[in-house]
C-alpha cells in the first residue's frame, strides 16, 4: 500500500555542536543516569542532562550501542563489548568469528543481543546471559538485501532491519522459524538507522532524502516525516521513551530533537478501549485506569524502559466498562514505565514515570 506522507516540520529540543563529535555513528539512551551515550569512532562520548560532555570509560564503539539490564553493549569492529553503566568500566569483550562489518545491534531486554552483518547479509544471535562466557551463533545465513539497522519486536516475535541501497525497504525475520518477510517498500536510499517508541511506532533514518520516517507499529496507515535543519546522512538513531526524544548522529554533530508523546496510531483508528494512569507521574495513590466497549479477553501488562516484562495486571475475559487497577504495592523504582492493554484485535501502551 502507498503510503501518503506528512510533513512535520519540528524544532530541535537541542542542537548542539561540538569538537567532541567527530563521526557521531550511533546513539542510546541510558535512562538510569538520564544521559545519552554515543558511539564516536574512538571513543564513547556521554551527554548530560545539562547538554556537557565527556568521555564515558576508556571504550570505543565503531557502531550499533544497546543499553540492557546494567550494561552497555557496543559493536567495535569485529568485537561485540560490554561495559558497566555505573563504573564504565568494560566487563566483556566477545570477538565475533568471520564477521566483517558489524553494524545495527539491537536487544530483546533480556539476555540476547541481535547485529547485522553489513558486509556478509547475516544476522548473528549473541548470548550475553554469562558476561564471562558469552557466545553467538549466526540465525539468518543470508537476509537477502544489504542489511543496516536492526530493531527487536517482541509483540511480533521477530526482528525488523533497514536496508542499504536505492528503494530501501523495511524487512523483517520470524524468531520461531526464521522465515522472511517485506513489512515496507520505500522509493527511500540507503536507510540506515531503526527504532520504536513506546506506542510501537516506528522511526527510520534515510540518506536520501535526508530524513526520518515514522510508520504506525502495524505499518497500516500513512507514514509521517520528521525534518530537521543540519540533517545529513543521518546513522542509527535512538528514541528516549523517558522524554520522548529522538537522538539523530550525523557524523559531525547529533541532533535531538523533542517529539510529542507517542500515540499509537491504529489504537486511535479502532478506538474500542482506551487507557489513562492518574496520577503521572506514578506515585502509591496511583490508579490505571482503562474503558472496554465491548467484553473481550484482555492482557494489561507493566514494561520497563528497555521492553522487559515486570508483572502482569490482568489477563482473561473481561467485561465492558470502566476497568481501575491500584498500583499501590508494585514498588517501582525511579525511572520509566510503560503499560500494554492487549485485546483481540488490538492494542494500547501508555507510558508513565515513577518519580520518588
Amino acid at each position: 500500500m502507498k503510503s501518503t506522507l506528512i510533513f512535520l516540520f519540528l524544532i530541535p529540543a537541542s542542537l548542539l555542536f561540538s569538537q567532541n563529535y567527530q563521526s557521531a555513528e550511533s546513539v542510546e539512551y541510558d535512562a538510569s543516569q538520564d544521559r545519552w551515550l554515543i558511539a564516536n569512532g574512538d571513543n564513547i562520548l556521554q551527554r548530560a542532562n545539562d547538554e556537557t560532555i565527556s568521555f564515558f570509560g576508556n571504550g570505543s564503539a565503531t557502531h550499533g550501542m544497546e543499553v540492557m539490564g546494567d550494561n552497555l553493549f557496543a559493536i567495535d569492529g569485529s568485537i561485540l563489548r560490554g561495559f558497566n553503566l555505573e563504573t564504565e568500566e568494560e566487563v566483556m569483550a566477545l570477538p565475533i568469528s568471520g564477521a566483517i562489518f558489524l553494524n545495527g545491534l539491537t536487544n530483546d531486554g533480556m539476555n540476547t543481543l541481535y547485529a547485522t552483518d553489513f558486509a556478509l547479509n547475516k544476522i548473528y544471535k549473541i548470548d550475553v546471559s554469562d558476561l564471562d562466557n558469552p557466545s553467538f551463533e549466526i540465525i539468518l545465513e543470508s537476509t537477502f538485501a544489504t542489511p543496516n539497522g536492526i530493531l527487536y519486536d517482541g509483540d511480533n516475535n521477530r526482528l525488523l532491519w533497514v536496508t542499504w541501497g536505492a528503494n530501501a525497504s523495511v524487512r523483517a525475520v520470524d524468531l520461531s522459524d526464521f522465515s522472511l518477510s517485506l513489512i515496507q517498500q520505500t522509493t527511500l536510499t540507503n536507510i540506515d538507522g531503526i527504532d520504536s517508541d513506546a506506542a510501537g511506532n516506528v522511526y527510520i533514518a534515510s540518506w536520501g532524502p535526508a530524513r526520518i520516517t515514522r510508520f504506525d507499529k502495524n505499518f497500516a496507515n500513512a507514514a509521517e516525516t520528521v525534518t530537521t535543519p543540519a540533517l545529513s546522512n543521518p546513522a542509527d538513531i535512538g528514541y528516549s521513551m523517558t522524554t520522548n526524544v529522538l537522538a539523530i548522529p550525523v557524523g559531525g554533530n547529533v541532533i535531538y530533537v523533542e517529539l510529542e508523546a507517542p500515540v499509537a496510531t491504529n489504537d486511535l483508528v479502532l478506538g474500542d478501549f482506551s487507557m489513562t494512569i492518574f496520577p503521572n507521574p506514578v506515585t502509591e495513590n496511583s490508579v490505571l485506569q482503562f474503558e472496554l466497549k465491548t467484553a473481550e479477553k484482555v492482557t494489561l501488562d507493566l514494561y520497563n524502559i528497555e521492553g522487559k516484562l515486570i508483572t502482569n495486571l490482568v489477563k482473561g475475559q473481561q467485561p465492558n466498562g470502566l476497568h481501575k487497577v491500584v498500583l499501590a504495592g508494585l514498588n517501582l523504582k525511579n525511572g520509566a514505565y510503560f503499560c500494554r492493554l492487549k485485546g483481540e484485535m488490538q492494542e494500547q501502551s501508555y507510558p508513565f514515570a515513577v518519580q520518588k
